[in-house]
């Protein structure tokens, strides 16, 4: 097996269509075939189910498209470490980043962290926050950032800053008539929240408080990022 093989499997698995992972890859489709077929002798395993109109992974695909992204992950980071260290770095410090973090945060906490410990690298991942957890069990990541506070057992949790939760509305709304807005009102329009896997962590924060009342709230969409968040709702969506 060829560090190659797995490239080409994380490219068929994710598109799920061998002429389409082919074009990704800038190779024939024949030659690509023909290795996800060595692949899965090597392995002994069926890595796609395949018919005529579709190609799906397996069970054991699944299992094994999460064992390569690791390994290539890992070997990436080798490399970056290695060059990190030839230019002059004396460690390096990976870092998750989930749920959207506050860039103007961050940025100061880099500044800190570059003025603090100048022969450190900092590598930056934006992962999900389900990923992120996964990569500081499995020693990918040596820290994360996330607006959660219950990520399971085997990793400590601390708060670095506090941000308030806030409702933001379009001009002339009705609710802008509060100074402070009930939440029973609140669901009575409909919302846009946080797409619940891109922002897991923040959005287990508000289901929280959603969940502390009888009414269902309507929502109108999840957006993946805080700027379109902000451009629903100044368009009216919620």
């Amino acid at each position: 097996m060829e560090l190659r093989h797995l490239r080409y499997f994380i490219a068929v698995a994710e598109e799920l269509h061998f002429a389409r992972a082919a074009e990704r890859l800038h190779i024939e489709q024949s030659p690509l075939s023909r290795a996800i077929k060595d692949l899965e002798y090597d392995l002994g395993v069926q890595l796609f189910e395949r018919t005529t109109r579709s190609t799906r992974l397996t069970w054991a695909g699944q299992v094994f498209l999460d064992e390569a992204h690791r390994v290539l992950s890992t070997l990436e980071q080798a490399i970056a470490s290695t060059k990190a260290a030839a230019t002059g770095y004396r460690g390096t410090l990976r870092i998750a980043l989930s749920d959207g973090i506050d860039p103007l945060r961050l940025a100061a906490l880099l500044a800190q962290c570059r003025e603090e410990e100048p022969d450190v690298e900092i590598r930056l991942f934006e992962v999900p926050l389900a990923e992120q957890v996964k990569g500081l069990r499995g020693g990918l990541y040596d820290t994360g950032l996330a607006q959660a506070a219950e990520v399971g057992e085997g990793i400590v949790v601390q708060s670095v800053w506090n941000d308030p939760l806030v409702i933001a509305v379009p001009a002339r709304h009705p609710l802008l008539a509060h100074k402070r807005i009930p939440l029973a009102e609140l669901i009575r329009y409909p919302l846009v929240l946080c797409h619940p896997e891109i922002c897991e962590g923040c959005y287990r924060q508000i289901e929280r408080i959603l969940r502390t009342i009888d009414a269902e709230p309507v929502v109108a969409e999840h957006a993946a990022t805080f700027d379109l968040m902000m451009t629903l709702v100044a368009a009216g969506y919620g």
